[in-house]
């Protein structure tokens, strides 16, 4: 065989290799098998997703579960959090005559929130205490729904819509005398600022007749912004608030605006002090973390650089800088 049809018989040889090699993994892309159930044929009814925010978490809060997230979360996740994120935990002196269970509620910067808080909520609520997690995210295949529910407590909960099967979920949970982290925005923010908080965590305390305590939680942006894969080290704050109850009659759309305007107190005094946090809040003058009505970018410049404690740092005062 003369060279040119040599090499060109080399060249179909190895498209064709490439072709029957890709074959597996584009069909897996296609079909998202073995991690999602496959298509249902024509013409008949397809049963109900077994993940989402029908998946059952209940396994989770036995013992032989409860006791591998004790261990991980007092082992492995304390030496990481301690080692990206620092944590400065401030305001649990505010819990001391908190009794049974709480919705602990805080804005929401990044997927390092979730742990910082694990390992800065004190006893007895830590090893109580379930995640309300998207399921849309958190609980899309099996795999992720396993990990998540066994090591960080999480339950699904519905943001994109109402689900009666997640909310009631939360509530007899509640009930039972387990606490609950609940982020009200929905989501994590992509600027620094946050997007409003959504009244479903008036109804969970109304409903369950329990107390909610206003968290802000600061600095975990720069370790973990929403779009990055790996964290990198920095420092966080996390500020409890006094618990709020919500009141006999109460609206819980109002019951949220007052819960909203608590956690902007709590950032007023990590970047201030108690004394000046108060009096701004008692004339009205607290800032909003919502930020300003502005384009993106202008948004992400005006929220400042990521905070940083330490000798000589150029920290800026949010939400003032």
């Amino acid at each position: 065989m003369s060279d040119p049809n040599r090499r060109r018989a080399v060249r179909h040889l190895y498209r064709r290799t490439r072709v029957l090699s890709g074959l597996p993994r584009r069909l897996m892309a296609k079909t998202q098998f073995p991690l999602r159930s496959a298509p249902t044929p024509r013409g008949l009814k397809p049963l109900p997703s077994p993940v989402g925010s029908n998946y059952e978490t209940d396994w989770a809060r036995r013992g032989p579960a409860r006791l591998v997230r004790r261990v991980s979360v007092e082992t492995a996740g304390r030496a990481v959090v301690d080692f990206y994120a620092d944590p400065l935990v401030l305001g649990t002196d505010r819990l001391s005559e908190l009794e049974g269970p709480a919705i602990f509620a805080s804005n929401h910067h990044s997927h390092a929130d979730t742990m910082v808080l694990i390992t800065s909520i004190p006893e007895p609520w830590r090893h109580e205490l379930v995640i309300g997690a998207a399921a849309d995210y958190f609980f899309g295949n099996r795999v992720t729904s396993a990990l998540s529910a066994l090591f960080i407590g999480a339950i699904p909960i519905e943001r994109t819509r109402l689900s009666r099967r997640s909310t009631q979920k939360a509530i007899e949970l509640l009930r039972r005398g387990w606490s609950m982290v609940i982020y009200p925005e929905g989501g994590r923010s992509s600027d620094g600022w946050t997007s409003g908080f959504k009244p479903g965590v008036g109804f969970l305390a109304r409903q369950a007749a329990v107390p909610v305590v206003p968290v802000y939680i600061e600095g975990t942006g720069s370790i973990l912004h929403k779009g990055r894969n790996w964290p990198r080290r920095g420092a966080a704050t996390v500020m409890f608030g006094e618990p709020m109850w919500f009141p006999p009659g109460g609206d819980r759309k109002e019951f949220t605006r007052e819960l909203e305007r608590a956690v902007e107190v709590l950032a007023d005094e990590v970047a201030s002090d108690w004394w000046t946090a108060r009096r701004r809040a008692h004339r009205g003058e607290t800032p909003s973390l919502r930020g300003p009505a502005a384009s993106a970018w202008r948004r992400t410049w005006m929220r400042g650089t990521p905070a940083s404690r330490g000798k000589g740092s150029s920290r800026r005062s949010w939400p003032y800088a």
